[in-house]
């Protein structure tokens, strides 16, 4: 069934030539798709990424060092890249001289991945384009004993063709989410084998792994290891220059990974709650930082007096605008309270278990769906509070901010919350790539 996926996906390909490489083209004519695009095409001698150097060909990759494994891990952008930062740690210890090749697909998430693995991986790397010949370029320049994809980004050729050559393929951290759910039925005829032929699937809940059962993959295959969220590593940079441009003696809040609408709810709802604690200092970290020219503006006609964390200079204004990639979880470590974004609109949430980890007491809205399980776990708890709205928000930062003993108390449940988890999920994780090597 698999080998049948794979022909009619490729004839789709060959069709669609044409349009592809017009695609291609274009993306080769914009500046930050020009410095990437070779890479992932296989073209190893390029720059690797916006900064990186130049590579000579046949120099892109470390040798592998004789009978030591070779683990290719690719993950998708920053969100799978800090779920890897667990296990990766795990594997490096396990497997000391083991050749660790890290792949990526987007430009933000490979910067993260530089920093967050320097020390732990051989080389941090552009994905594939999946592509047969450029599929087969990657798979054998590497050289992969086994291969680990975090969350998401199933591509079928790459897939196909690591099962052909028997090297081990292992989903981390899966999970499928409603819209998720109803897009595999429809499609059961591509996402059926393309799952089954996972020699491993690690699925984050019990919920998760009887959808992939439902969906035919064989349950032999199929493990519940836990969510490697809760392993989150709190590597954190050198703090100095952050703490130089934070003012002193303030209360901070953080808003990270905020979405549209967001922005002015908390905008709105800080100016009133500094009516009682005039030494709230915000800081607002959106999710795309190319968005901070928008927040800029609208935080100018809120009244709100704000610098930027691009421009390097201590702020002496109340608000912190954080434009920049990669730096959320230094910022958050720095944070007396911290709000977690793209939960005050339907977006899903984002992972509220970095700030936990790290003792900051958490706030969410109701829109929580991706991290449902881990909101619940947080809130239950102690550690964390879920809001229905922009009012519910008012009245759990005032309760925070009027007490630091309560802030202390939520800080450290939600510390304990995800200790008491995050070693047990990685062990199991080992245990499972050691029977596959």
């Amino acid at each position: 069934m698999l080998a049948a996926m794979l022909l009619l996906y490729n004839l789709l390909q060959l069709l669609l030539l044409p349009l592809l490489l017009v695609f291609l083209g274009c993306l080769f004519c914009r500046g930050k798709y020009r410095r990437r695009l070779p890479a992932r095409l296989g073209l190893m001698g390029y720059p690797l990424a916006d900064s990186g150097p130049a590579l000579p060909p046949g120099q892109s990759l470390p040798p592998s060092a004789g009978k030591a494994k070779t683990f290719w891990l690719h993950a998708l952008s920053v969100g799978e890249v800090t779920s890897a930062a667990p296990l990766l740690a795990a594997i490096r210890e396990s497997w000391p001289d083991g050749r660790l090749i890290v792949s990526v697909t987007t430009a933000s998430g490979r910067l993260v991945a530089e920093r967050l693995f320097d020390g732990l991986a051989d080389r941090v790397i552009d994905g594939p384009i999946d592509l047969l010949p450029v599929v087969d370029h990657f798979i054998e320049e590497i050289g992969a004993d086994i291969y680990i994809l975090v969350e998401t980004d199933f591509w079928p050729n790459l897939l196909g063709r690591l099962r052909q050559r028997g090297v081990a393929t292992v989903l981390v951290n899966g999970r499928v989410s409603a819209s998720s759910r109803a897009g595999y039925r429809r499609l059961a005829l591509f996402f059926r084998p393309l799952f089954a032929g996972f020699s491993c699937l690690c699925l984050q809940t019990e919920e998760d792994r009887q959808a992939m059962a439902r969906l035919g993959v064989p349950p032999e295959r199929l493990h519940c290891p836990g969510n490697l969220k809760y392993a989150t590593r709190t590597r954190l940079a050198d703090q100095s220059e952050k703490i130089r441009l934070l003012p002193s003696g303030r209360l901070l809040l953080l808003a990270g990974s905020t979405h549209r609408g967001e922005e002015e709810l908390l905008l709105r709802g800080c100016l009133e709650l500094r009516a009682n604690h005039p030494e709230l200092f915000l800081l607002l970290a959106p999710r795309d930082p190319g968005r901070a020219d928008e927040i800029a503006k609208l935080a100018g006609r809120l009244g709100w007096q704000h610098a930027r964390r691009s421009e390097n200079r201590p702020a002496t204004a109340d608000l912190l605008l954080i434009d920049t990639i990669g730096e959320l979880i230094d910022f958050y470590a720095l944070a007396d309270i911290a709000f977690v974004g793209g939960s005050l609109v339907p977006c899903g949430g984002h992972n509220p278990l970095e700030p936990a980890a790290l003792g900051v007491p958490v706030l969410f809205g109701r829109f929580m769906e991706d991290f449902s399980e881990i909101a619940a776990e947080l809130v239950a708890a102690g550690g964390a509070t879920q809001v229905a709205d922009a009012a519910g928000l008012s009245r759990a930062l005032t309760t925070l901010a009027d007490s630091p003993a309560e802030r202390a108390r939520q800080g450290e449940a939600a510390r304990q919350a995800v200790a008491k988890v995050g070693g047990v999920v990685v062990d199991r994780h080992i245990q499972l790539l050691r029977g596959l090597l």
